[in-house]
């Protein structure tokens, strides 16, 4: 989830002297981005706590949604697990959306003033890459642990199992939309981590293969939205946490496509096949443009119509369980 900036086409820095090469980003540069992500991390610690404390209220309260959706989960006390995985998912989604940002803003037009350096927000881009995948194998830990909780019927080997195979195990989770959204959310996590830590290994596989393999970032978000609107119970109904969470992805769109129309490396200008760019991979580029921009003004119809895919508030809400607890 770093910069493809970082590196020019020769893989140095863009800013190193003529001659010389940036370190390699060997272990040595993940032990101090890993430092460097305490103060992070601790912010995003602080906020999960502000979102699971949130939640705990809303729950003890009689107004969450979550409750309106699973009545049977009306005592915070009990599924406080559920409530923490919820808010680890909230702050990971943030963290991906700031990094994402991040990303997008340092590859694409450079603008001509920053309140920073571009050395600072690329660090910082850094440092919230390995915070926003920390936080997302929490949350996925958490819906685990609580199905452990959950499944009382069986004996602890088997409570384990149920709990790890139906949050990380792909098409495991049988119930619901679970069925859908859980796969959609262990492919971003799954894709995550490996795409994140490439590139502390980039001077292995060589800084063209990194930069090729990182733009994949963008669809780690993109899963990891989908999966927080399918699943996500607090935006579940068309009310305006979901008009929200939607609002926050126009943005994200915008600099999508002015970062593939103006992209700050020259070889990844949209040339004329005339001017000796190869047929194939302007196609493939200008589809690719053409993609952003039609996502971009879908998203501003949905916003502007409202029609985000919500679901009706049901005047008698639904009393079963999403997953029935096994027996012997």
């Amino acid at each position: 989830m770093t910069s493809e900036t970082s590196l020019d086409e020769d893989g140095a820095g863009a800013g190193a002297p003529p001659g010389r090469q940036r370190p390699p980003g060997d272990r040595v540069a993940l032990r101090g981005d890993l430092r460097s992500a305490l103060p992070d991390a601790t912010a995003a610690v602080m906020v999960t706590s502000l979102v699971f404390a949130l939640l705990w209220a809303r729950m003890e309260s009689g107004t969450s949604d979550t409750v309106a959706i699973m009545p049977f989960m009306d005592d915070a006390r009990t599924y406080w697990m559920y409530l923490l995985s919820q808010a680890f998912g909230w702050s990971g989604l943030l963290w991906a959306w700031g990094t994402v940002m991040l990303g997008l803003l340092l590859s694409g037009p450079r603008p001509a003033r920053l309140p920073v350096s571009r050395q600072v927000l690329e660090r910082w881009h850094r440092t919230t890459s390995l915070t926003t995948m920390a936080l997302m194998f929490a949350h996925a830990l958490m819906f685990s642990a609580e199905l452990v909780r959950y499944e009382t019927k069986v004996d602890w080997a088997e409570r384990l199992w149920v709990g790890f195979a139906d949050s990380f195990v792909p098409g495991w989770y049988d119930s619901g939309t679970g069925r859908i959204a859980i796969p959609i959310g262990q492919g971003a996590l799954y894709l995550a981590i490996p795409l994140g830590l490439l590139f502390y290994v980039r001077h292995r596989i060589g800084a063209n293969t990194w930069r090729r393999l990182h733009r994949f970032v963008i669809v780690v978000y993109v899963l990891s939205v989908w999966h927080t609107l399918l699943y996500g119970t607090n935006v579940w109904y068309g009310e305006w946490p979901r008009t929200v969470l939607w609002l926050l992805q126009l943005p994200v769109a915008a600099l999508l496509l002015l970062r593939l129309l103006r992209p700050a490396r020259r070889a990844e200008r949209l040339r004329s096949p005339s001017e000796g760019a190869a047929r194939p991979g302007w196609w493939v580029r200008a589809a690719g443009r053409a993609v952003a921009g039609a996502v971009a003004i879908g998203l501003v119809i949905v916003v502007a119509s409202g029609r985000d895919g919500g679901r009706d508030r049901p005047t008698h809400p639904p009393a079963t369980a999403p997953h029935t607890p096994e027996t012997d």
